[in-house]
């Protein structure tokens, strides 16, 4: 190692550190230049909704409507400083790792102790780590003493791993490397030394980095399908105006210039302007109910996305577990003891062969927890009502334990004093503890990995206090029991010490002790996320664990969370060994990935979207920012999240629950059953406007409405009414029908049906209105008036018909159950009001007051339109129950409405 990176035992000297400083360049993350404030807020306008807006803003502008196109270019700008302000910038991902990179590091230089800045270490530096300490480099370890590393944002592994400095094979997967420590990882036991043989780009964490920087990012299905909607709607609109020009001017003889004005009115009255504020509005409806349970959207569309997620495939450490370990079983002579509870809140029961044990009327039981206790340097902390475990983790929970078993921890290590102890080494793995009572009688414990405390012992301590003889094969057996389901396994022993014994030395544990009991311990599952994963089913989401930790602790965890496919896991190797195709065919059926990389998780978030799938990754480490990024939703935890994770997450959950996804899951099926509502709502108004248009070219009749009127139904009535629809309440049904296809059209033909319904009668009673004013004695300006006011009067009663597509919507409680639409109604009504009777309204719209017959008249057509509406779903019902359901039925949002 030495010989490789040209240094000595003794460090290199300085100027060969500078020198080697300009070959290799400092020891940080390249940082690419972010976006300017401007790019970003231009990069706002790049959609082609904005585009269709600045369109209509054009249009209207031309035709000298300076107000509208205010009005108009208003909205876009709206749009764009919302936008803005939501979307977080990629380069944060970056930033966030380059955080985490330790600032100073202790190095051996010109044969000395030296402190630098961790962004002047060169290859071939010797780095020397303790306790506390950020690995500021790779290093290759040249000497390990007691050595243990927090890896888990790296590898998502939840207890810290025992370091050595025994070679390894080179196709090792990441969590296994025990001869290596990673640029920003944690030292939490221990001392070393090391060579670095990585900085900067070229560490671990700087290879995770550029493989964020590479990630694409996934456009959302509702961008992609309001895209494809938008440039559809804009070209017929298109179409039918070149062809109205034409027949104007060819077939019916009117001038250039007035088909001209005509045409621009069709395409004004054809374009839904409103439409992307209501898109804005509704997604951060959306935003604002899911940050009150504790998820926040760092993307608007990324609402709406959830409600289509088909796949969530989740780390396992903190995201799906507690990380928290905890004993769940005890094996003594008696029997294995099942320990209730889970994480560090020292309450549950102890269970033996399914009864219920008291823990003080077991002594075995409650000598081998005192052991475990004693032999012991985690304590335990509450802090109101959340408990903290300083120390080891799997110490710790052996603190817990105790407590559940009614010592108390204080107590007992003062009533048991430790005179002496030989700390825990990786090289012989155990602690053993000296211990004096106070009624002078002195005790040895000893506590690790089964295979040196099985070894130790001759003995086996009995129920009644006898020492029974060693079956040391049966205790094997015991702990390949627990360990095969996932439990890390701690065995503990006793030898009793001379009085006067005030030393203690590996003699004196080498032979002649006696085993207490074995203890099991596992990170176990949420209760919350148990409930999670079977909602996730219900809701036809299928749940895929993806950890960096050993397969049969995977296996153990997925089991207990009741995935689908828990008996089978895929490691890192068997995933190097997969070409795409086979991977892609097993990843359909197996839900549990284990020892995986970063690669391996974008790998397998990329084939599953290949396949159609919906993605939504959830994770908290380093090692899972290029998924995350790269997922169609990346989801981070918020309290043990690192801040690389949630810079490249669409969604941070607050409170690192997993059923808190399911909530957001909900939301974004909502959200977009309420954006489809004011679709088929704000279609309609623009199809009768058009078609009044079109109707009036064709046969030579005098526009019922003119284009500026047009403008204000489009952009003000239209507007606030469907705006109500985004507070629209979840359906019953939402959580209990499949995810929708990420290919499904906005509109299935029982709603493009209803579109052509509505706008014909809109279109027949805005023609109607105008019509009867016009033969029975009303000037031009009070006939268009007439027909503005109808067509909003038709639009507030088409309201109350489209909350509920296919039920009956004329049910008391149906109709006034929203209080966001009766104030939509007060506001409309207002404002029509001031239209009609606004003098300075009348300047800018050729408006006449309304009397009170065509008053009447109007709101009698608008109640008709209510009347055929339900006349219509009444039918329809028919239908389905004699023929068991539509071809042409609507999508399965409406379908319960």
């Amino acid at each position: 190692m030495f010989r490789e990176f040209d240094a000595g035992a003794t460090g290199l000297d300085t100027a060969e550190a500078l020198q080697r400083l300009e070959r290799y360049g400092p020891n940080r993350l390249p940082e690419a230049p972010p976006r300017s404030p401007l790019m970003r807020l231009l990069a706002q306008f790049h959609n082609v909704l904005i585009y269709v807006l600045l369109v209509a803003a054009l249009i209207a502008g031309a035709m000298g409507h300076w107000v509208d196109t205010i009005v108009i270019l208003g909205v876009v700008l709206v749009n764009a400083v919302i936008g803005f302000v939501q979307e977080g910038k990629a380069e944060d991902a970056l930033r966030a790792i380059r955080n985490m990179l330790s600032s100073q590091a202790m190095v051996l230089r010109d044969g000395g102790h030296v402190s630098v800045s961790a962004e002047e270490l060169v290859p071939g530096d010797i780095v020397l780590l303790q306790s506390g300490d950020k690995v500021p480099a790779d290093l290759r370890l040249l000497r390990a003493k007691g050595l243990q590393i927090q890896e888990a944002v790296l590898t998502g592994e939840s207890v810290a791993v025992e370091k050595g400095t025994d070679p390894v094979t080179e196709d090792a997967a990441l969590g296994d490397r025990l001869c290596m420590a990673y640029s920003g990882t944690l030292v939490t036991h221990g001392q070393a030394s090391g060579i670095v043989v990585a900085t900067g780009a070229a560490t671990e964490i700087g290879r995770i980095s550029g493989l964020v920087s590479q990630v694409e990012t996934l456009t959302t299905p509702l961008l992609r399908q309001m895209a494809v909607f938008s440039r559809r709607l804009t070209g017929t609109v298109l179409v039918l105006a070149l062809a109205m020009l034409i027949f104007g001017v060819l077939v019916r003889g009117f001038s250039t210039a007035e088909m001209f004005m005509t045409v621009v009115g069709l395409a004004v009255a054809a374009i839904p302007e409103g439409l992307p504020a209501i898109l804005t509005v509704t997604l951060a409806i959306g935003v604002t109910r899911l940050a009150g349970r504790n998820a926040i959207i760092r993307r608007l569309p990324v609402v709406e996305t959830l409600g289509s997620v088909s796949v969530i495939c989740s780390d396992k450490t903190g995201t799906l577990t507690r990380n928290e370990m905890t004993v769940q079983n005890i094996a003594t002579v008696e029997g294995l003891y099942t320990v209730e509870g889970s994480g560090y809140i020292p309450r549950g029961g102890f269970l033996l062969e399914d009864q219920s044990v008291e823990a003080d009327q077991a002594p075995l039981l409650m000598q081998a927890i005192r052991a475990a206790l004693l032999c012991n340097d985690a304590t335990l902390e509450q802090k109101a009502d959340d408990w903290r475990v300083h120390g080891d983790p799997m110490e710790g929970a052996l603190v817990v334990l105790a407590v559940k078993a009614a010592l108390e921890p204080k107590m007992e290590r003062q009533q048991h004093p430790r005179t002496d102890l030989i700390p825990f080494e990786s090289e012989h793995k155990f602690m053993a503890t000296l211990h004096h009572a106070h009624d002078g009688s002195a005790i040895i414990y000893l506590k690790g990995a089964p295979e040196q405390i099985l070894a130790r012992c001759a003995k086996v301590q009995g129920a009644a206090g006898e020492e029974l003889p060693m079956d040391a094969e049966r205790w094997r057996q015991r702990v390949e029991d627990l360990a095969s389901q996932g439990q890390r396994v701690l065995a503990v022993a006793c030898k009793p010490a001379q009085a006067h014994q005030q030393e203690l030395d590996f003699n004196d544990v080498e032979e002649g002790l006696v085993l207490l009991g074995l203890f099991g311990l596992i990170d176990p599952p949420r209760t919350e996320a148990i409930e999670a994963v079977a909602e996730c089913r219900t809701a036809g989401i299928r749940v895929k664990m993806i950890t960096g930790d050993h397969a049969g602790t995977a296996r153990a965890i997925a089991a207990q969370l009741n995935l689908e496919n828990s008996a089978e896991a895929i490691t890192g190797h068997d995933l190097d060994r997969m070409d795409d195709a086979a991977l892609s065919a097993r990843a359909r059926e197996v839900d549990v990935y284990a020892r995986v990389s970063p690669e391996h998780k974008l790998r397998l978030v990329t084939l599953l979207q290949a396949q159609g799938a919906i993605v939504a990754m959830t994770g908290d480490g380093v090692n899972d920012a290029p998924a995350l990024k790269r997922a169609d939703v990346g989801i981070a935890m918020g309290h043990k999240g690192t801040e690389a994770a949630k810079e490249a997450s669409e969604m941070v959950i607050a409170d690192d629950n997993f059923a808190t996804i399911v909530h957001a899951v909900e939301q974004g099926r909502t959200v977009y059953d309420n954006l489809k509502k004011a679709i088929v709502f704000l279609l309609p108004i623009n199809g009768g406007e058009a078609l009044s248009i079109m109707i009036a070219v064709l046969f030579g009749f005098t526009l019922p409405i003119t284009p500026v009127q047009i403008l204000w139904v489009n952009m003000v009535s239209s507007v606030a009414l469907a705006m109500a629809l985004a507070f629209e309440a979840t359906e019953p049904e939402t959580m209990r029908r499949p995810p929708r296809p990420a290919n499904e059209a906005m509109l299935s033909g029982f709603l493009l049906w209803r579109i052509a319904l509505v706008s014909a009668l809109m279109a027949a009673g805005v023609f109607g209105i105008f019509g009867w004013a016009s033969t029975h004695g009303s000037t031009l300006e009070e006939s268009r008036t007439y027909a503005v006011n109808t067509l909003v009067a038709m639009e507030v009663f088409y309201l109350f018909s489209v909350r509920y597509l296919r039920a009956p919507s004329f049910k008391f409680d149906q109709l006034f159950n929203s209080r966001a639409v009766l104030i939509a109604v007060a506001v409309a009504v207002t404002l029509q009001l001031f239209f009609t009777y606004g003098p300075v309204m009348e300047r800018f719209f050729d408006t006449r007051p309304v009397d009170f017959v065509h008053g009447v008249e109007i709101i009698a057509l608008g109640m008709a339109l209510f009347m055929i509406l339900e006349l219509e779903k009444l039918a329809l019902r028919k239908w389905r129950r004699k023929h068991g359901g539509s071809r042409c039925s609507p999508g399965r949002s409406e379908a319960k409405s």
